[in-house]
């Protein structure tokens, strides 16, 4: 036998990441109806380079790594980062397709926010995690804006929110110490008053995800303020000065991590770095939640994306790879598996995006008093639920490709690794969870989530929804009960240990509930009953055995993974 001879497994391949999702083309076909050429031919380019282009890059570059370019040759102090081949030609992409100028822009109001996030979507899998200070880059001007420092928001906005590549500036987010993690009222970092309006940091950041970046918010505690998060302020710096010297900073290592391993995460020694007050003297955490609030929906993104792209590698492979006589995809148990992911994916995806649209409401001053009140909760609770079921997603992604998953060079370990990051970055589970009952607690309780859920089942008919419908209601009003009762009884302890359940449980509802919308709609509009099959799967929960009839379960797998929709009259 020859080399020749030796049979050679083909690997999955992607097509266009737009066309071939038509979870994302029901979204923007909802949504932009009146604009839908216009918007899709945006999408359509991206979504070229993202199942081409950027994707040959990525498999190109699987084992580079940036590097830290301490001195130069004449041995001066650079701390310079030497990014990625990807990295570098992602940043031009992002400026030019305005993956951050598109929401600013706001050329279609309410909706940019969606039309953007739609671009973040495409965009991530293919770019080694360049999402992260992209999304750090419009927490800043997001935040910049929402302070009212008008020299600051002169000086950085229009850079943070460019098309030109050359104009275009990217930030970092420094709050992570050692000392605290998610606890920053223990940051050591000190800030003592300059000249003018200029203040000096001085402190150890050990966490900073973009330190490539030409500017920084951070949080530091002005001398003589008290301890704890209300004496911190937060500060804005820009990395170089003038002659592109280090701002008073040096960089010790680059982070030795398990995943988003192309993120130049760095740990930083301010030493007199030259800063700015962004607002006033205290209270910086709450001046960076602006932030906070739009990194969690990238990291909801970002979740979602990942999921999408390991069931596109999944489902493509399933139709090459042969075993045991049969292709992948005429095995009924492995479709069955592949339709568990592509829902697991669309509760994820629905519910993400809904909350992009509350963002892009109360963004442009439309977010009723009802949606402020979900928008609260919401943005915790979606990041919290997305980050795991991206990490549970991608590793059964990898089992479905048996043992080519756990080979580095076929780039799907990537795909795991990458996912990890997602529910420890902005906050942990628990974290999360906790801040969702503070949420509740601010909101009024369960109630506003309540109407969410109950306002999404409201328009559907279709009789197949209607076992999946009563799922989603019966599992809010469970949560519901248990959050008031545990409140009525002032069981602050049974809450907070508690906090994680109610929020997965809570979660799934909404996830239920939205999908069901969505999937009233695009039988309505696109005759489309395989977004109903998803809205099933997830309501049986891990469950499929006993709460789906035996008969519909292969049935419901086929068409939920085939894109190409059967009629479906009944029912």
């Amino acid at each position: 036998m020859t080399q020749a001879d030796l049979f050679s497994q083909a690997p999955p391949q992607l097509g266009n990441q737009y066309d071939d999702d038509r979870l994302l083309c029901s979204l923007i076909r909802r949504h932009f109806a009146a604009e839908l050429d216009e918007v899709e031919a945006q999408l359509r380019s991206l979504g070229a380079l993202s199942g081409g282009e950027l994707y040959r890059m990525q498999l190109e570059e699987i084992r580079e790594e940036p590097e830290l370019v301490r001195w130069d040759a004449w041995g001066r102090r650079v701390d310079r980062v030497r990014l990625t081949p990807l990295w570098r030609r992602a940043e031009t992409i992002a400026a030019e397709h305005g993956l951050v100028a598109t929401a600013y822009e706001n050329a279609y109001g309410t909706r940019s926010r969606m039309l953007q996030f739609a671009k973040a979507y495409l965009f991530h899998p293919s770019t080694d995690v360049y999402s992260c200070p992209l999304a750090m880059t419009d927490g800043a001007a997001r935040t910049l804006l929402e302070s009212g420092n008008a020299s600051l928001i002169e000086r950085a906005v229009p850079r943070l929110t460019s098309r030109d590549p050359a104009r275009f500036w990217t930030s970092g987010q420094w709050m992570t110490e050692a000392t605290g993690g998610s606890d920053v009222g223990r940051s050591e970092t000190v800030a003592v008053a300059g000249d003018g309006d200029e203040w000096r940091l001085h402190g150890r950041k050990w966490f900073t995800s973009s330190v490539a970046s030409e500017m920084a918010l951070a949080l530091a505690r002005p001398e003589g303020n008290p301890p704890g998060a209300s004496g911190l302020a937060l500060f804005y710096l820009e990395t170089r000065d003038a002659q592109g010297c280090p701002n008073g900073m040096r960089a010790t290592r680059l982070k030795d991590k398990l995943g988003t391993r192309k993120v130049p995460t760095a740990e930083l020694l301010l030493e007199g770095a030259r800063a700015r007050l962004v607002a006033g003297p205290t209270h910086g955490v709450r001046d960076i939640v602006p932030m906070l609030v739009i990194t969690r929906a990238w990291n909801s993104i970002c979740a979602v994306a990942t999921m999408r792209r390991g069931i596109a590698l999944a489902r493509d492979y399933a139709d090459r790879r042969i075993a045991f006589g049969r292709s992948l995809a005429d095995q009924p148990l492995h479709l069955d598996t592949l339709a568990g992911l592509q829902a697991e994916l669309e509760g994820a995806f629905h519910l993400s995006f809904r909350l992009v649209h509350l963002i892009g409401r109360q963004e442009n001053g439309e977010l009723s008093p009802a949606e402020a009140a979900q928008l609260r909760p919401l943005s915790s609770l979606t990041k919290l639920l997305t980050g795991r079921q991206g990490v549970t997603v991608a590793s059964e992604v990898l089992e479905a490709f048996g043992g080519a998953g756990y080979v580095e060079d076929t780039g799907l370990p990537l795909l795991l690794r990458d996912a990890q990051v997602l529910p420890i970055w902005e906050g942990t589970t628990n974290v999360l969870s906790l801040d969702f009952i503070r949420a509740l607690e601010e909101v009024g309780g369960m109630h506003p989530l309540q109407e969410l859920v109950g306002g999404a089942l409201s328009g559907c008919r279709k009789s197949k929804l209607s076992r999946a419908a009563e799922h989603a209601w019966d599992q809010i009003n469970q949560a519901a009960e248990w959050y008031d009762e545990r409140r009525r009884r002032g069981d602050v302890a049974g809450l907070e240990a508690g906090a994680r359940r109610l929020a997965m449980m809570t979660g799934r509802a909404l996830q239920i509930a939205l999908t069901c919308e969505h999937a009233q709609w695009a039988w309505d509009e696109e005759g489309d009953r395989r977004p109903m099959d998803a809205a099933r799967l997830l309501a049986a929960g891990s469950d499929f055995l006993t709460r789906l009839k035996p008969g519909p379960t292969r049935r419901l797998a086929m068409d939920l993974i085939d894109e190409s929709p059967r009629d479906d009259s009944s029912g």
